[in-house]
């Protein structure tokens, strides 16, 4: 079999098959901010049923994302031994049924057990969805449409928001019941469409499994096209998983984790403390909700702009230019805490657009710099390591702005930025045009991808 083909099926226009692949793989993001946002909606009514303590409240909002650390890489690494189509659909069923098993909860602790393996559940959805996606798109498509995944996530939080008031409203004394459960039924409906989804081609052929891969690409693509359309070379020397931790893929790995983490602190940070914030900057009461939904809705037009830029202008551009003025609007916050209200409201939108180019990035380049057989290893262990980074900011956040003080605060947020600018400065490669099997190689040839 040829490395790259005339007929390389990273060159076949976007199909059918393509574009719902793309929405079954939606369901990773979308739970994720749906599952993790609900409990917010129903914090109040559920403290009083249960007596929740302080403490337990904590551990009930941060028990997902310590689920996510360990569910990211451990079935990062299950996925590539034993393929992404079992899995694609399990994961669901998990998340359908940890979700029903909220509504009859009676102590906090089951219900951080329940948070805890939901958690699991989703960390595990990223590699598994993203990497089967990055599987089979496209090299024109890959980048946008991976990016524009990142979106899901905001829309599975405002449809938490929404879907949480109505049943507040009309639940009564267990509506946070119904809420927690409600995650169920977009998960039912995600794992439904998931059904019948083919294995990955180039998992296959990884596992020198080639019958099975030239008839899943028959039933994609048809019958014009073969194994030799893939672009995916069979090796006999296999990449391990310890390669995750030494040479060229421990700094590839080292340079996601990194940039990945800069991004999603401060942003994890001023998302879930944004009334907080622009309280402290003079922005109280109904003007401090007010910032909170335009910034909110800056996020999502910033990922927007990414997923519309990131072909043009390349990742390598996208992600340095995201903290350099994502950065500096940070820095001006930080400089400025007692600015008018017009401005405050300015760089904080200014920030939450610009950071978008790091947030799609999240999902394109950690499924692009590593081959097939560590690609679900390498985005589970980045997603877990950046869940490290969430739990730290949202932590953090209250005790800083109480010990430093809102300026000093935005300061520190202005200099994680800047070691990820630094990090993307040094080491972004750029791989808008490689194919996936060439960007994902310590080969010479993708080994110069800093131009």
């Amino acid at each position: 079999m040829t490395s790259i083909s005339r007929t390389s099926l990273e060159d076949v226009a976007l199909n059918t098959f393509h574009k719902r692949l793309a929405v079954y793989s939606s369901a990773a993001p979308f739970l994720d901010g749906y599952i993790l946002s609900i409990i917010g909606v129903v914090m109040l009514q559920m403290t009083g049923a249960l007596n929740l303590s302080i403490m337990e409240q904590g551990l009930i909002a941060a028990a997902p994302l310590v689920g996510m650390f360990f569910g990211g890489f451990l079935v990062g690494l299950l996925t590539d031994k034993i393929g992404r189509k079992l899995l694609y659909v399990l994961d669901l069923l998990a998340m359908v049924l940890f979700s029903l098993a909220q509504f009859w909860v009676e102590d906090a602790w089951w219900l951080i057990a329940l948070r805890f393996l939901l958690g699991v559940a989703i960390g595990a959805d990223h590699p598994l969805a993203t990497s089967l996606l990055a599987e089979f798109l496209p090299k024109k498509q890959r980048g946008p449409i991976l990016a524009a995944l990142v979106m899901m996530w905001f829309i599975g939080a405002a449809a938490a928001y929404a879907v949480g008031e109505v049943i507040l409203r009309i639940g009564g004394d267990d509506a946070w019941r119904w809420a927690l459960a409600s995650a169920a039924v977009p998960g039912a409906i995600f794992m439904l469409l998931r059904h019948g989804t083919p294995e990955s081609a180039r998992w296959l052929v990884s596992k020198g499994r080639i019958d099975e891969a030239e008839a899943v690409i028959k039933k994609v693509y048809g019958d014009g096209y073969s194994v030799d359309d893939l672009a995916e070379p069979e090796t006999t020397t296999k990449v391990p998983i310890s390669a995750l931790f030494h040479s060229g893929y421990g700094k590839r790995i080292f340079f996601v984790s990194v940039f990945w983490t800069c991004s999603i602190i401060p942003q994890f940070a001023i998302y879930a403390f944004a009334p907080q914030i622009l309280g402290l900057m003079g922005l109280e009461d109904e003007l401090a909700s007010v910032g909170s939904i335009v910034i909110t809705s800056m996020f999502v037009i910033g990922c927007l702009l990414a997923v519309l830029t990131i072909a043009p202008l390349g990742r390598r551009k996208l992600l340095i230019h995201s903290f350099l003025w994502s950065g500096l609007a940070l820095l001006l916050l930080g400089f400025f805490p007692d600015s008018s209200v017009v401005l405050t409201l300015i760089l904080f939108s200014s920030y939450a657009v610009f950071i978008g180019g790091a947030q799609v990035l999240q999902y394109v380049y950690p499924n692009e710099l590593f081959p097939t057989e560590i690609r679900g290893s390498a985005m589970g262990l980045c997603t877990s390591v950046s869940r490290i980074g969430a739990a730290t900011g949202t932590y953090l956040v209250p005790l800083s702005l109480a010990a430093i003080g809102i300026g000093n605060t935005m300061l520190v947020c202005a200099g994680i930025s800047l070691v990820g600018l630094i990090v993307a400065v040094l080491m972004a490669p750029e791989t808008r045009s490689l194919e996936l099997s060439q960007a994902g190689s310590l080969n010479s040839q993708a080994a110069s991808l800093k131009s």
